[in-house]
């Protein structure tokens, strides 16, 4: 139980899920803070003013998710362990040395690098994809509210295919 639980949450299911939670909470926040700057028009002011609304709006965001995400994949694993340790303790009756020892010894280095790499990559997609959404926004408020639909559908979905992909290649990477 504590191999599964450790390898399933730090391989998978830690980076992918809080992947697509961040997707939906921050992707549609940047299209929407974005798309909302386009529509009143201060992005064509900055540009006027001869700054870089790229420089200025779109890497700070970026940046910050990049540094964030794998943060809170980190909490988001420990908490998913303790959360694992607790079931296993009341449903199986397995006491805590025996579940950690499994959960620490089942993982490898590769294992917790894999579950570091992926927020990185899929944190840069997040970023991307809505402030992308937000600055191409057309037709007022609608065009907000359709780019923040599409900002979190294209990030999500993006997630999960990259999550199929990344596995694989990384798998065969460090467990040849």
């Amino acid at each position: 139980t504590g191999d599964a639980v450790a390898l399933a949450l730090v391989r998978e299911l830690g980076p992918t899920i809080t992947a697509i939670v961040i997707a939906g909470r921050n992707a549609s926040g940047m299209a929407s803070e974005l798309g909302s700057m386009i529509v009143t028009e201060q992005v064509d002011a900055m540009r006027a003013l001869g700054t870089d609304p790229i420089r200025k709006l779109v890497t700070p965001r970026v940046v910050a998710t990049i540094f964030v995400l794998p943060l809170l994949v980190a909490v988001a694993d420990f908490v998913g362990l303790i959360g694992g340790f607790v079931i296993a303790h009341f449903t199986l009756r397995l006491g805590a040395v025996q579940f950690w020892t499994r959960a620490i010894d089942a993982l490898d280095p590769g294992d917790i690098v894999q579950g570091m790499v992926k927020p990185l990559i899929f944190a840069f997609v997040i970023a991307t994809i809505g402030c992308h959404q937000g600055l191409r926004v057309k037709g007022g408020t609608q065009g907000v509210g359709r780019a923040t639909t599409s900002a979190v559908v294209l990030s999500s979905v993006l997630v999960i295919v990259l999550d199929a992909f990344l596995s694989r290649i990384l798998l065969y990477a460090f467990h040849p």
